[in-house]
């Protein structure tokens, strides 16, 4: 009887961990595919994801290769990559309806500042974040995915080691300049929550704010030296318009 009932357990545990095991494999794919189908949505641009694993053991999780392109229009590659970035979550929020994440951290992200003076490539993005979210203009927001109705809590959110590639749409040579740290916490806090796009507006919202900075202190820079030696200009015109556009840049800082 003794040996039967060691043996129930031994088979109940390797359920658990094959059922844990399963629901892991199956939330990494969510996670992927969610990614890949909300972000283009929101954002208006690629958004692809390497991949995502998440362990409801521990908590922990990581995502690899988050690539977000560029509008259109922009001739930059892409507007933000992420190598690797890492999260802490509560396990067992998972399955409920607000999702508790302890941090989000972002390893050493490549972002890319575009501007053609009348606007960037990340504020761009932004602004179709703030439609998709119904903005601050009291309109509406658009129709988003059902499982974006998820909400969740983000305790930590970090930022570090980020660069940030400084171009004008004219030209063909980028600056390259330290991305300083971002750090935001208690985003999504109390009852209701934050919907996954609420989140990477804050989020791009921050990034855009700290990188138009770095890059226009680069770019004021290119002003400085007279832009001699960049590639890409046609005519005494387009350098003239192209030097002022960075002043008034830099005066706007």
């Amino acid at each position: 009887m003794k040996k039967i009932i060691i043996g129930v357990l031994i088979a109940l545990a390797l359920l658990i961990v094959v059922l844990v095991l399963a629901v892991s494999f199956f939330l990494d794919g969510a996670v992927k595919r969610g990614v890949e189908t909300a972000g283009p949505m929101l954002t208006k641009v690629q958004v692809k994801l390497d991949s995502a694993s998440l362990s409801l053991l521990s908590g922990s999780g990581k995502l690899k290769g988050l690539f977000v392109g560029n509008p259109e229009g922009y001739k930059t590659s892409s507007a933000i990559e992420v190598g690797t970035a890492s999260l802490s979550l509560k396990p067992s929020s998972v399955f409920s309806d607000k999702v508790i994440i302890h941090s989000i951290r972002l390893e050493a992200p490549q972002v890319t500042y575009e501007t053609d003076f009348k606007g960037n490539n990340l504020s761009k993005i932004l602004a179709n974040l703030d439609a998709a979210t119904g903005g601050s203009s009291g309109q509406p927001a658009q129709p988003q995915p059902a499982k974006a109705s998820k909400k969740l809590q983000v305790d930590d959110f970090l930022i570090t080691g980020g660069m940030v590639r400084a171009s004008i749409t004219a030209l063909n040579q980028p600056v390259t300049v330290p991305l300083p740290e971002i750090h935001l916490t208690d985003l999504g806090q109390g009852p209701d929550g934050i919907t996954a796009a609420e989140l990477a507006k804050v989020v791009v919202q921050a990034i855009e704010k700290n990188a138009a900075q770095a890059a226009t202190s680069a770019l004021a820079g290119l002003q400085k030296q007279g832009l001699q030696g960049l590639t890409g200009l046609t005519n005494a015109t387009e350098l003239d318009s192209i030097s002022k556009g960075v002043g008034g840049l830099f005066k706007k800082k």
